[in-house]
Parts: structure tokens; C-alpha cells; sequence
């Protein structure tokens, strides 16, 4: 075996700036994140105290910061009605509807895997 080929292979993962699993993971990848997305896939559009309601052991804090970094990261549209109180409705781009899928598959992974990944 050609040792060229691992070192292609590294050499794609080390640049922090052009590593595409690096800047792309790390926009859905926090310890919230991918609950956040498949609670919004769900709806249409969903206010903070659904989502809040769906994950209760989120704070509302880290619920907020998720959200901003999600809608940052193009996964994630705010909708801001002129109400008051001020209504808001959080939703999935057709970005982070494109994602779905790959997060369905990988939780359909961690449920087959879960006994065996918990018992280590």
C-alpha cells in the first residue's frame, strides 16, 4: 500500500480553514444542536416555548445560543412578527432541510447502536 495517499488524506483534515469536516460539523455539532433541528423539522415553524418545551433540560440561555448559531450558520430562519408581545417562529431552511436526512440516518445508527455503544 502507497503511503501517498494517507498523507493526502491527513494533509485535508490538518488545514483548520479548508477542512470541510471541521467547518461544517462544527455548525450543527453542539451538545443541543441536532435535537434543536429535528424538533424544528417537525413543524412548519415553531416558537422558542415549543422547542423549549420539547427539550426541557435545555436552558433558555443555551436554547437562545443554539438558535442564533443555527440561524448564523444558514440551518435555522427567525421569523420576527410586529405583535405585541413580539411573536417569534424559528424554521428549517431548505439548507438545513437538506441535512435532515443525514441527521435521520445517523440517529436511526445511534438507536441500533445505542446498547452496545453505552455498555464500553
Amino acid at each position: 500500500m502507497n503511503a501517498l495517499p494517507i498523507k493526502e488524506n491527513l494533509k485535508k483534515y490538518t488545514g483548520t480553514e479548508s477542512c470541510p469536516i471541521r467547518n461544517v460539523i462544527a455548525r450543527f455539532s453542539g451538545k443541543w444542536s441536532i435535537l434543536v433541528l429535528c424538533v424544528l423539522s417537525e413543524n412548519e415553524a415553531t416558537r422558542f416555548n415549543e422547542v423549549d418545551k420539547a427539550i426541557p433540560d435545555i436552558s433558555p440561555k443555551v436554547l437562545t445560543d443554539t438558535l442564533k448559531n443555527l440561524e448564523a450558520s444558514g440551518l435555522v430562519s427567525r421569523k420576527l412578527y410586529a405583535e405585541i408581545p413580539p411573536k417569534v417562529e424559528y424554521s428549517l431552511t431548505a439548507l438545513g432541510r437538506s441535512l435532515m436526512p443525514h441527521i435521520e440516518n445517523l440517529i436511526g445508527w445511534a438507536v441500533e447502536n445505542f446498547e452496545a455503544i453505552k455498555c464500553k
